[in-house]
């Protein structure tokens, strides 16, 4: 007898998605897994890694900082190799991404959740600071 093998949800997280655990002292990983029943994959898109390492090299110690966290939690995610076109934002590689792959996008930025409610996608942000909240199916 073949046993299904529930598959896992690829979430893409955004550069600013990684600060809150520094910032609010949540561990996203855990309410992530709460929030999917355990089944995701946390994705970390190459451009994003070097957004985060771009603001890790930055002049505002307090940005350095969480930016390095950050880093450190991407540990935990796939990077997944992606070209970032010339006249792309790091936003709109993570858009273009999640549509491709119908991906839920884990952010707290307002703009990009607009973005990507409107092509019907995702999002999980933020509520209150202190928990995190699904708009969308997965």
């Amino acid at each position: 007898m073949a046993v299904l093998k529930e598959e896992k949800v690829k979430v893409v997280l955004d550069s600013n998605f990684l600060f809150i655990p520094s910032q609010f002292h949540l561990d996203i990983f855990e309410e992530l897994a709460n929030l999917l029943n355990q089944r995701f994959e946390p994705i970390l898109l190459s451009s994003t890694q070097k957004e985060l390492q771009g603001l890790a090299e930055s002049t505002s110690p307090k940005k350095r900082k969480q930016a390095l966290l950050a880093l450190k939690l991407a540990e935990k995610c796939r990077v997944i190799p992606v070209e970032k076109g010339s006249k792309e934002t790091y936003d709109d590689v993570i858009v273009r991404v999640a549509a491709e792959w119908k991906s839920p996008v884990a952010t707290n930025d307002r703009e990009l959740r607009r973005r990507l409610r409107t092509l019907g996608l995702p999002v999980i942000f933020l509520r209150q600071k202190q928990r995190l909240m699904l708009e969308g199916a997965v």
